[in-house]
Order: structure tokens, then sequence, then C-alpha cells
């Protein structure tokens, strides 16, 4: 009894026709079967294969990932202002990567000893790390002390106490800026729980934990070092929604617009305007506008119970009449301008 193809078989070959692949018996035997990945496709030769490793799954989307890199960008400009104005010299802060990877990839990176911080995200549970490299924290500690780093020699040690004081006022720096940063997500309060000068020490996920990175370069004059933020996703998971880039964008949007627009209301309340009204419009001679007098009566065309316009600074705006209002003059206004209006 001959062998009975099963349908993928017959996709295959179907496929093959098509393609012009078929060939005599000889060359269909010295050629390998072709590999077929669904029983719904057909172009095999434009199927794209990536390598997918289980033990690190992509649990933050790549419009997430953006929104997030759009968040710390601002979060890297607002720090770079508040350095610059505390150690009295230009301090440039930008994000140079961000990406998804184990927490045990990530203290694994780091050099020991570093600079590395835990901080507590309250209402969130968990901890962020903060890390930020020698490289850049030595020549800062040097800046505060009056130092001029140019023949500065960065030591392989742990910092010191007293150095410790001093790089909390930078870490309370970066702390404001980022809760000014996620405040347009989530209200969130840092707080500096413990400092640690071997990352290899700090659990605070699983080590195959997922973790986003963000990566800053930090720049002082000829100084150049590395700054390392890690979210975990447990920590985020709560408000990861909304970080959608739809989501993100619409929000900046409605709330620049928003402050702006109080801003500008909250200036114009004391801004002063010229209003004025014209009675009516005629034309005299040049001689008689030369020998005219006080109590000369100017005739025009126009009634006197005929609405008038009343202008804010030359541009028309409402339509009412002139009358008295405690022994001065005043305008009642009627309604505002249409532009069909020919007054």
């Amino acid at each position: 009894m001959a062998e009975l193809l099963d349908q993928n078989e017959v996709d295959a070959l179907l496929a093959a026709v098509e393609s012009g692949d078929v060939g005599d018996s000889g060359d269909s035997a010295s050629q390998p079967p072709p590999q077929v990945f669904s029983s719904h496709r057909n172009d095999l030769n434009n199927l794209e294969i990536r390598p997918y490793d289980f033990k690190r799954p992509e649990r933050v989307s790549k419009d997430q990932m953006r929104s997030l890199e759009t968040l710390h960008e601002s979060y890297s400009r607002s720090l770079g202002a508040q350095l610059s104005g505390f150690l009295r010299t230009i301090m440039e802060v930008k994000v140079s990567n961000i990406e998804q990877m184990t927490f045990s990839e990530f203290t694994h990176s780091l050099p020991n000893p570093t600079c590395f911080n835990l901080l507590a995200c309250d209402p969130l549970d968990g901890n962020m790390c903060l890390e930020i490299s020698p490289l850049i924290i030595y020549p800062v500690i040097d800046r505060l002390l009056g130092g001029s780093n140019a023949d500065l020699f960065i030591p392989q040690r742990p910092l010191t106490a007293i150095e410790m004081r001093l790089v909390g006022k930078i870490i309370d720096r970066a702390m404001h800026s980022l809760r000014e940063a996620w405040g347009s997500i989530i209200p969130i309060n840092f707080t500096l729980e413990e400092s640690e000068s071997n990352p290899q020490l700090v659990q605070i996920v699983p080590p195959n934990e997922v973790v986003v990175v963000v990566g800053f370069e930090l720049k002082m004059g000829s100084r150049v070092g590395t700054m390392s933020l890690c979210i975990p996703y447990n920590v985020i998971e709560p408000v990861i929604e909304k970080l959608s880039n739809q989501t993100w964008a619409a929000y900046k949007r409605t709330r620049g617009n928003d402050r702006l627009r109080r801003r500008v209301a909250r200036h114009l309340d004391s801004a002063q305007l010229t209003v004025r009204t014209i009675l009516a419009d005629t034309t005299i001679k040049l001689s008689e506008l030369i020998n005219l007098q006080v109590g000369d009566i100017v005739l025009t065309n126009k009634p006197a119970s005929a609405p008038l316009t009343m202008m804010i600074e030359n541009k028309r705006k409402y339509i009412g009449h002139l009358g008295q209002f405690k022994g001065n003059r005043a305008f009642k206004v009627k309604r505002p301008l249409d532009p069909k209006d020919r007054v």
C-alpha cells in the first residue's frame, strides 16, 4: 500500500512546485527535505529566525522601554542642572543606553569596589539600585573639597565615612530629580536605605529576575564616568501599563499645556489693555480740519441709537451702546462681535 502524505508534507511539496525546486527522483534523493515551520506558510525563504532564551524573557515591551528612556532623559537633564549648580561647574548628564537583563548580569557588570546604593521607592514594593562609577565619584568629591582634578588618582578602595557623607549630598539631589521625573507616572518617595561597595553582596531580587538598567554618562570637565539605575520588573509591575508610549505622550502633552495655560493666565491677570470705542466715521476737508474749534459740530451719517464697536488693542471684540453710569461715560456690552457683523 502506498504511503500517504500528511498535510505538512503536501504543503511542502506544493511550495517546492511553486518555487521550481522540484527535480527528478535522483536530484530529490540528494537534496535534504525542506524545513516546514507552519502548515499555513509557504514562503520558507523569507522566514526570520531569531534565538530566544527562555531564561531571559522580554517582560517589558518596546513601547514601554521607549517611554522609560524618555522619562529618564528628562531626569538626566534635571539632574545635570542640579549638579551643575551644586558643584559650581558644568556637569553633563545624558542617557547612554537602556536594556533588559537579569539581576546577576547587572551585578557582574559592575566594578568592585564601586558606589552602590539601595533606594526605597514608597509606595512601590522593593528597591531600586543606583550605582555611580568611581571614575566620576572621586572627581566630584575632589571638587567638593576644593581640588582641581588636575592630577587626581582614582583609588581602588571603598569610600570612607567622610567621603560617603559628601556623596550623600549627590545622591539626595539624584533622588530629588528622580522623584520629579517619576511623579508624572506615580508619586514616589525615594529614600536611601543602604550603601555598599561590593555589588555582589547585595541581593534585592533573585539572580534570574529581569531588571531594566538605565545607563547614564556623567561628564565634568575632562572627567567622564557612568551611572546606572537598576529597576527590577517586580517593582514597576503595578504601574507598567502606564508606561505605554501613547499614554505617556498624551500625558506629557496635556500636562505641559495645562501648566503653560496656568502660567500665561497668571501673567495676563495684571496686563493692561487699551479699550476704545469709535463713535462714527466721516470725511471733512483739510481747511475745515484746520479751522475746527471747540463747540463746532461734525455731522455724520450714523444715527445716535446705532450700535457701536468696542476695540481692544485695535481688535474689534464687542458690540454695544454708549451711555452713562454714575455720571461717567460708559459702554454697555451687548454681545461679542460676529465676523458677519457690518458695524
